[in-house]
């Protein structure tokens, strides 16, 4: 069993360890909040849910609770609702589409293409983050199919580009840091005369 080091709450981080559904989650949640923020969303989900955290549960939860749950202070996302519904629409897709099995997203894959490819197909799970919670499930949680460095990009490289890299409040102070320079850098570069 990997042991994940993205929150620097030890609940939290055991729950993402433990649980793939709860990982997929910290990932979806991981959009205009910070990294570890959104990956504590899952244990806060999970608690307020009353333990237990999978797409039965999730499904189970009518989706006015459900976004009750996500407004709760404090709020599970910037965008409760939106997220709420987010989390449903996924619960609902690895119900339909893996049997409710979260792993299988990966471990009934062919390869590393695969791979993101059913990242891709998931709700929330565009390119970039596919690629990055391939990387992550490649560097951190021992999913290395042939071909998971090419499906991951740039984000399979050693350094600090995403939460694929946070191994603890160190690596996160530095791709922290690394994000930062990348977006001051992307707005130089659209300045005219630049």
């Amino acid at each position: 069993m990997p042991k994940l080091h993205l929150t620097g709450d030890e609940v939290a981080d055991r729950l993402l360890s433990e649980n793939p559904f709860a990982l997929l989650i910290g990932a979806l949640l991981d959009q205009q909040v910070q990294m570890e923020v959104a990956f504590m969303g899952p244990a806060r989900l999970a608690e307020r849910l009353g333990g237990e955290l999978d797409p039965g549960t999730v499904l189970a939860t009518d989706p006015d609770d459900l976004e009750a749950v996500f407004r709760e202070k404090p709020a599970l996302h910037r965008y409760p609702g939106a997220m709420a519904k987010r989390v449903r629409a996924l619960a609902e897709h690895l119900a339909d589409v893996h049997g409710g099995d979260a792993a299988d997203v990966w471990t009934g894959a062919a390869d590393g293409h695969d791979v993101r490819r059913r990242l891709e197909a998931l709700p929330g799970f565009g390119p970039q983050k596919a690629a990055i919670f391939t990387a992550l499930l490649g560097k951190q949680y021992g999913v290395t199919p042939d071909g998971w460095r090419e499906a991951a990009g740039e984000y399979s490289r050693d350094g600090y580009r995403s939460i694929a890299d946070v191994t603890g409040p160190q690596s996160l102070a530095k791709v922290r840091e690394e994000k930062q320079a990348r977006k001051a850098a992307a707005k130089a570069a659209d300045r005219p005369g630049s």
